[in-house]
């Protein structure tokens, strides 16, 4: 349970330190020695994975010291102090303050693996408990963003927090409007490289005559009406991730130049000599075949197999039919917010409808579909009977009541922007009931950034 946690033994007395590594190391555990407090204290960080054992009396920075720092750093890291004699009463109040345990010398090897043992089991369990927590919040981030209980869209969110730190060159794949811009976004949020920049480049909206200058930059005086220095988008993407929406629009003979910038992750500034290296991720989309148009001689080959090293493929809306019904009531949600307006009960016959639509605009068609249907102008083929919300006589009572209350439950949220605890109170709820009933209707929250095609591309 233990065995990748590491011992930070801290002791001034050379000879101590000897004897208590060695004795700790014939019990199979990982020790790091460390002759000050202040060495120590370099190595500890949030989440270390192991714990301290540290004597009290130290020239420089005392045990205590270093047990307040390591507090201070991650509240949770066992700290177990060694004492002298005279140093027990100390030790108590030092326990108080947060110290996980004592041994009092002279040592005795057989206390010290005991103490240190129950350290180390608490914090494999208080580390295992913390990871699956961040797993926990991250996948419920995720599955707010990129929705759909479909398998397909499983497997994507799967594949997404699988790679996403690792931080391999991505091409992402898919139809127009399917939220290829918002998988490449959850790629660079859900990664280490979230605190750098995400720089989106649209590599059909570039004149090609700017390319070069858009993309590596410019000095000042390199070509006519360049009046100032300007980085380029890889060097402004650098430490982050550079975005490149329809990478199949690059003209074909712009592409070897910022293949030879991808390759070797430097570029050289239009009027400058100087080499300027750019270490960031690279994420693509395309819409099209680029092995295919490569074979075509419109799409470089080596550029292709560059940009896909990891290949993500997003389904279009009419082969996840099972994500329209949830996907709609969120963007019904969002609409009603931002319009202003009452969230509509959507009629059964409006759901078959738009279950059954091929969907070639995909989830911002969708997305737009809600907004009509909240302000109430919704066109063919989805205006019918569908488009009124009438009862339908042939419902049972206890049916007619569900959609009542249903209805009551939406107008509260979206009177409430979406804030469960104000529309339970206003309804007179407990929050934990109105989620239940929530989850009954198949409602959610909405999130500001709860979609995938959010900013579907």
């Amino acid at each position: 349970m233990h065995d990748d946690l590491t011992v930070l033994l801290v002791d001034d007395d050379e000879a101590v330190r000897f004897a208590c590594a060695q004795a700790l190391r014939l019990q199979g555990l990982k020790v790091e020695p460390h002759d000050s407090g202040e060495s120590a204290r370099a190595r500890l960080r949030a989440g270390f994975p192991g714990i301290v054992v540290t004597d009290v009396r130290m020239p420089g920075m005392s045990g205590l010291a270093l047990m307040e720092a390591a507090l201070a750093i991650d509240d949770k890291l066992p700290v177990i102090l060694v004492t002298g004699h005279g140093d027990v009463a100390m030790a108590v109040q030092a326990m108080r303050a947060g110290a996980y345990d004592f041994i009092e010398k002279p040592l005795s090897t057989a206390d010290l693996h005991r103490a240190v043992l129950r350290a180390l089991e608490k914090r494999a369990l208080t580390l295992e408990v913390d990871s699956l927590r961040k797993r926990f919040e991250t996948e419920r981030d995720i599955s707010s963003r990129l929705i759909g209980r479909s398998p397909q869209m499983e497997a994507l969110r799967q594949t997404i927090m699988h790679i996403a730190d690792a931080a391999p060159d991505v091409l992402i794949i898919g139809e127009t409007g399917s939220g290829k811009e918002m998988v490449g976004r959850c790629l660079h949020d859900f990664s280490s490289r979230n605190k750098g920049r995400f720089v989106p480049v649209n590599c059909g909206a570039i004149p090609e005559p700017l390319f070069e200058s858009e993309m590596f930059g410019h000095e000042s005086g390199a070509f006519t009406g360049a009046v100032k220095q300007r980085i380029g988008r890889l060097e402004h993407a650098a430490g982050g991730t550079l975005f490149l929406d329809e990478i199949e629009s690059m003209p074909l003979n712009l592409q070897v130049k910022f293949l030879r910038a991808l390759q070797e992750r430097q570029i050289e500034r239009l009027g400058s000599n100087d080499v300027v290296p750019v270490e960031l991720r690279v994420i693509a989309t395309t819409k099209d075949d680029l092995l295919l148009a490569a074979r075509d001689q419109k799409f470089r080959s080596d550029l292709y197999y560059r940009l896909s090293i990891v290949v993500l493929e997003i389904p279009p809306l009419r082969e996840r039919r099972e994500d329209i019904a949830l996907l709609f009531e969120h963007f019904i949600l969002h609409a009603a917010e931002q319009y202003r307006r009452p969230a509509p009960l959507v009629p059964e016959a409006l759901m078959r409808r738009l279950t059954a639509y091929d969907w070639p605009g995909n989830v911002r068609e969708l997305r737009n579909v809600a907004d009509r249907f909240v302000l109430g102008v919704l066109s063919a083929p989805f205006l019918s009977e569908a488009s009124a919300p009438a009862a339908d006589t042939t419902q049972s009572l206890s049916d007619l009541v569900n959609d009542f209350e249903r209805q009551v439950i939406v107008d509260a949220l979206a009177r409430h922007d979406q804030n469960v605890a104000a529309a339970g109170t206003a309804l007179g709820l407990p929050r934990k009931t109105l989620y239940d009933k929530m989850r009954r209707y198949g409602l959610s929250r909405r999130s500001s950034e709860t979609e995938l095609g959010g900013t579907a591309d």
